[in-house]
């Protein structure tokens, strides 16, 4: 089955605010953002992508435009389900005051019971039911069009990718906040019909070692999704 590279979005300028942005429109890179996205086409230049998947939202669009850019004939698809989590009420309001909430231990603590406010609000079990469901839905169909080995890459927000890897390692949704996810950072999550294995985790720094390499001869671990005993060889 394919790998998914997720990447965060890079720094908004509601990250320098202080403010959660949510699904509020018109949220755009701040400079650093726009070079880290710049970066992020050089990191990937070494893996075949087949496709991007992206949030909807500006800050995510903005941050795959210069790997588009370089990269003629690149399929790009938006799909809602990656989009950034819905915070209701809490949503364009500073960090340091709802820290203040009841709901912020909830969702620090015991996040599969948050619910977050108002007639918009979405649950985080919610949240990660979707984009894991579009991550399945999105792996089927790269591996019917592209193969098994296929890399694509999916753009998309901090509270989702932790969210999608907690699932990948078998974690309860109540340890996700463990789980660190920065601006521009790629974490690779390489399905198999067993199991997904955690490639990377919150990396800034080089990819090329998540490009498709054969199998050294006799090793039938990679095609069963097996794990390697004694731990793998690395990129060569």
């Amino acid at each position: 089955m394919p790998t998914a590279i997720l990447v965060r979005h890079g720094r908004s300028t509601a990250n320098t605010q202080g403010v959660l942005a949510g699904w509020t429109p018109g949220v755009a890179l701040d400079e650093t953002g726009r070079a880290q996205a710049t970066a992020l086409a050089a990191r990937l230049a070494a893996l075949p992508l087949a496709a991007v998947v992206c949030s909807p939202l500006q800050r995510c669009q903005e941050t795959v435009r210069p790997l588009l850019d370089t990269r003629a004939g690149l399929p790009l698809h938006t799909d809602e389900r990656i989009g950034e989590c819905h915070y209701g009420d809490w949503t364009g309001r500073k960090l340091a005051e709802l820290a203040d909430e009841p709901l912020w231990t909830t969702v620090q603590r015991h996040p599969s019971a948050a619910v977050f406010p108002g007639p918009e609000g979405e649950s985080l079990r919610s949240m990660q039911a979707r984009a894991v469901e579009a991550v399945r839905d999105w792996n089927a169909r790269i591996e019917v069009e592209h193969g098994a080995d296929a890399l694509y890459l999916l753009c998309s927000h901090g509270d989702i990718i932790k969210a999608l890897a907690a699932d990948a390692l078998g974690m309860h949704l109540d340890l996700f906040q463990r789980i660190s996810t920065d601006p521009c950072s790629v974490t690779a999550i390489r399905y198999t019909p067993h199991r997904p294995f955690l490639l990377r985790l919150g990396d800034t720094g080089d990819l090329g070692g998540l490009a498709p390499q054969p199998a050294p001869p006799g090793d039938t671990a990679a095609d069963a999704g097996d794990a390697v005993v004694g731990g793998s060889t690395g990129a060569p």
